[in-house]
């Protein structure tokens, strides 16, 4: 991206709906609540010729520093220090507030170019509210309807005429630089190279997701990944609305991590701001490739956090768990030995997934969580070639043949692995439909112990294995 742009301005403004608007996606929460956005949230906008990295912000309001609203306004701040241009946005409809004014002279005191955007100009009593903005001090105005996309032409010029066409337009890369041969060594080979089992890639960027219940140190845990105060955090529950991703680098690989609002048991979710946060985090569940729940160690294993497992293994994720606050435990030894014990026995559908005791308060485990994390997700890519699992499946019909349904024996003819993340496997076999679920649950349980797969959700389908001579009538002689 070639510059950076934060959204400012006081709450319910419609920074958000701006923000999505230049993203081109529905990203950011948008609510009538006021004060829906509480963390920055970053994101790559288009507008007409430009290309830029947006950061949506929390309303700003005056506020002592160590309340919620303070703690939203200092991270505020923080994006308005790392932005090249701040568009302030002003509600041209209601007029100027007093919290706009102090708002400006703030932006004044931090030197940096800013764009003064009237939004929500399409009413029709905004005339007065947008010419009341010239008082400001910071320039003409921009009117524009961040809702229905009115204006963003007039936003295009705005943002050019204040950062310079130099800064806006940097000059491209010497094509002749970027266009480098690319080693053709495995393109068609993959016939070739079938019964192989590939080797697992450790320099793929890895996206990882932090769920939990709420106030369970999801936001804490990540600051600490960050080593900065990057995520709104503080005593109360439920602070984390939005989805936020953030990148950093861990032994030179890539981390995209995905902090979620608080999952809360569904009777309880009765606002639609909380239903609108929660939904938001189950699709960035879908989207991460390990999702890590993060348990309070001094009260795990409510029925909440094994319904959240539950969830990302029926989503087909790699699954860590992580009993977070390890740092107020009094006896370790005894709590981490009944937390295994509870383990195995709560959640036979994840039989071996790892579990990390952690504190994101000191930062300790953090190290042997990331690894546990890159364990599983290496678990949750693996493949097995065809030869090595049709002898298994031979072996262990020997050991424990299929039941007898109607006095006739099930046979299990040839098995393969159709697709990986998470692993999936079919069985070709006769009569699938009356093949009992206890019979799936000992292949399942076997796959999993012989071919090392701990902690991932496999998933075996099986098929019926076709009969030429199926629909055809025998012939009278």
């Amino acid at each position: 991206m070639s510059f950076t742009v934060a959204i400012v301005g006081r709450p319910n403004v419609g920074k958000s709906t701006l923000f999505n608007r230049l993203v081109g996606k529905k990203l950011a929460l948008v609510d009538d609540t006021p004060g829906v956005t509480r963390d920055r949230r970053p994101g790559e906008a288009k507008l007409v010729d430009l290309r830029f990295r947006v950061v949506d912000t929390a309303g700003l309001e005056e506020a002592a520093p160590e309340t919620l609203q303070g703690r939203m306004r200092a991270q505020t701040e923080a994006a308005i220090d790392e932005a090249d241009l701040s568009l302030f946005i002003v509600d041209a409809k209601t007029g100027l507030t007093p919290v706009d004014q102090a708002l400006a002279e703030m932006l004044r005191r931090h030197g940096k170019p800013v764009v003064l955007v009237a939004n929500k100009s399409e009413a029709r009593d905004s005339d007065a509210g947008f010419y009341e903005a010239f008082t400001l001090g910071l320039g003409d105005p921009t009117p524009i309807s961040a809702e229905h996309g009115q204006g963003m032409l007039d936003l295009r010029d705005a943002i050019v005429a204040a950062l310079g066409e130099e800064r806006a337009f940097p000059p491209k890369e010497d094509e002749a630089v970027t266009n480098v041969d690319v080693p053709q060594t495995a393109l068609g080979a993959e016939d070739a190279a079938e019964e192989e089992e590939p080797a697992y890639d450790e320099t793929k960027p890895l996206r990882v997701a932090i769920v939990g219940r709420p106030n369970a140190g999801k936001s804490t845990l990540i600051n600490r990944f960050l080593g900065e105060d990057r995520l709104l955090t503080g005593p109360e529950a439920g602070i984390t609305r939005d989805s936020i991703s953030v990148e950093w680098e861990w032994r030179g690989r890539t981390i995209k991590m995905f902090d979620t609002a608080g999952m809360r048991r569904k009777a309880k979710v009765q606002e639609k701001l909380e239903k609108l946060s929660v939904a938001d985090g189950l699709r960035a569940i879908r989207f991460a490739e390990t999702v890590v729940i993060v348990f309070d160690a001094t009260i795990p294993f409510e029925k909440q956090d094994l319904q959240i497992v539950d969830l990302v293994l029926r989503e087909g994720r790699a699954a860590v768990l992580a009993f977070n606050k390890w740092d107020l435990i009094e006896d370790p030894q005894a709590v981490l030995a009944d937390l295994r014990e509870k383990t195995d026995r709560l959640l036979p559908q994840a039989r071996g997934i790892r579990a990390v005791p952690i504190s994101g308060q000191t930062g300790r485990g953090l190290d042997k969580l990331m690894q546990s994390i890159i364990d599983t997700d290496r678990v949750w890519n693996r493949r097995i070639s065809t030869a090595r699992l049709n002898r298994w499946l031979e072996a262990q019909q020997v050991q424990h043949p299929p039941p007898a349904v109607s006095g006739r024996r099930l046979k299990l003819k040839y098995m393969t692995q159709v697709k990986a993340r998470p692993p999936g496997f079919m069985i070709s076999c006769t009569r699938p439909e009356a093949l009992p679920e206890s019979y799936v649950r000992y292949l399942t349980n076997g796959l999993r112990n012989d071919f090392d797969l701990p902690g991932v959700p496999i998933r075996i389908h099986f098929r019926a294995s076709d009969n030429p001579y199926a629909g055809k009538a025998k012939k009278k002689r």
